[in-house]
């Protein structure tokens, strides 16, 4: 199964299921600051914040809006349906390079034009009145709204005085925004990730989430050279992909992307999995819980109290149903790691098998890594041990090779990678420092080497004070 089918599969089961947070085809979720509360008239009531003041600092809060025009703003002014940012909505924008509030009238002139396009035949009392109140904007009165402010630069949407559903949610402009998705014209095309004939997508919708990627997001497909082209077909025509399922595969990174209980950092790669178990959502969510607590173990004492029994049988070697009684060990699993580059994303490794067989290959893992006396609470996370090999044990300063070699070796019980071996080598030379962790990566670096040799005994995980050997003696 190739990535992008076992993504839209996973979109697909989402939505079976019933996520909330997953949005219709046509529909994205993004990060909106304000409310702007519109009389019939058209005039300005008040202005609501709709940030999310649950952490430390308010953060906008995450909503479905139908979606962005998958079009670069760099290229040309693009206008999104009924929400947007105040340089398009007001008509103001922060200026660069001075800070002050500037004029934005183009940007405001194409969201004008965008909704009287598509407003223009609507009796809708909520859109009618946000053509009134495009029609009599003055962007010069933006000071006398309340949040001018905060409110600069930020995506805001709209809602009619009295009312509590918002205009994008409004079942007059949901039937407005499908047609004009209808309308946009489009080659039909074999689907290469479908097998269906169906519009193509030109431009796919952008990945947000992806660790040290553009904030604005980055693309897994992307064709933007003349070198890309073949036979006279550009962009999306190189590589046929449908629109909706350009829009499932996309939905579904940026669903898991924006859930801590589906991504881990290992190195410079931001990894993602999750279980393909359409007929029982409950197992498939059992599965992906059991493979967040074995690839990232907790540090914290109070969670890893928790949970230690449970590791503690798995890493024995006990049958996973026998300690999670709720996972079928048979479970069709997939993990993704995505690292930033430039504007596009790369794939550092891909992976699918059982839960079960996972979990196996985690468990030999730390088997390999045992070592006594126990230098860790819970068994260190790859993360824990790629830090080892960096440079004050910074993360930043791991290198890019090691992450996807590392999880490769884990997952697939393979050889670790040599890099490994001697940046773990090297660092300790470096530091003068040999720590628990780090004899405990040596140590799992011989003994697989030493099983792919075809080697009979396991290498021992403490000192032997009875061993004879003359070299193991000398070695003492």
């Amino acid at each position: 199964m190739t990535i992008l089918n076992a993504l839209v599969g996973h979109y697909d089961r989402l939505k079976i299921g019933g996520d909330p947070d997953v949005p219709d085809f046509g529909y994205s979720r993004e990060r909106v600051s304000y409310g702007v509360v519109l009389s019939p008239s058209g005039e300005v009531v008040d202005i609501m914040s709709l940030l999310d003041t649950s952490g430390p600092k308010p953060r906008p809060s995450l909503r479905p809006v139908p979606r962005p025009a998958p079009d670069r703003r760099g290229l040309r002014k693009v206008s999104n349906f009924l929400w947007d940012k105040t340089a398009y909505a007001f008509g103001k924008t922060r200026d660069r390079v001075t800070t002050r509030v500037a004029d934005a009238e183009s940007e405001h002139a194409e969201f004008v034009k965008f909704h009287d396009r598509l407003l223009g035949a609507t009796n809708d009392p909520g859109l009618v009145a946000l053509r009134r109140f495009l029609h009599a904007w003055k962007p010069e009165s933006y000071d006398t709204l309340r949040y001018a402010d905060e409110m600069i630069d930020t995506n805001i949407v709209f809602r009619l005085d009295g009312e509590q559903a918002y205009l994008h949610e409004r079942s007059s402009a949901r039937r407005i925004w499908q047609e004009h998705l209808d309308r946009q014209e489009s080659a039909v095309s074999l689907c290469l990730v479908t097998g269906e004939e169906a519009p193509s997508a030109r431009l796919h919708p952008t990945v947000k989430g992806v660790g040290g990627a553009q904030s604005s997001g980055a693309s897994i497909v992307s064709f933007n050279l003349d070198a890309f082209t073949s036979f006279g077909k550009d962009q999306g025509a190189n590589a046929p992909v449908s629109e909706r399922a350009a829009f499932a595969y996309t939905t579904a990174l940026n669903h898991m992307l924006a859930d801590d209980r589906h991504r881990i950092r290992i190195g410079d790669a931001t990894t993602l999995f999750w279980a393909e178990a359409a007929a029982d959502a409950d197992t498939a969510v059992a599965a992906e819980d059991l493979f967040s607590l074995l690839a990232n173990p907790p540090t914290d004492e109070a969670e890893a109290a928790k949970v230690s029994d449970k590791l503690h049988a798995i890493a024995q070697g006990r049958p996973i149903e026998d300690v999670v009684p709720e996972v079928d060990e048979n479970t069709r699993f997939h993990v993704l790691g995505l690292a930033p580059n430039a504007s596009r994303l790369s794939v550092r490794f891909w992976f699918e098998d059982s839960i079960g067989l996972l979990a196996h290959r985690i468990v030999q893992h730390w088997r390999d890594l045992s070592i006594e006396p126990i230098p860790w609470k819970t068994p260190p996370a790859a993360w824990r041990l790629l830090r080892q090999t960096a440079s004050q044990s910074k993360s930043e300063n791991i290198s890019p090779a090691h992450g996807g070699a590392l999880m490769r070796a884990i997952l697939t019980g393979g050889r670790y990678p040599q890099s490994l071996f001697s940046a773990v080598i090297s660092r300790m030379r470096a530091d003068k420092k040999v720590t628990g962790i780090r004899a405990a990566i040596c140590k799992a670096c011989l003994t697989r080497d030493d099983r792919f040799r075809g080697g009979e005994e396991d290498v021992p995980v403490s000192l032997n004070r009875e061993e004879r050997n003359t070299a193991y003696r000398l070695g003492r």
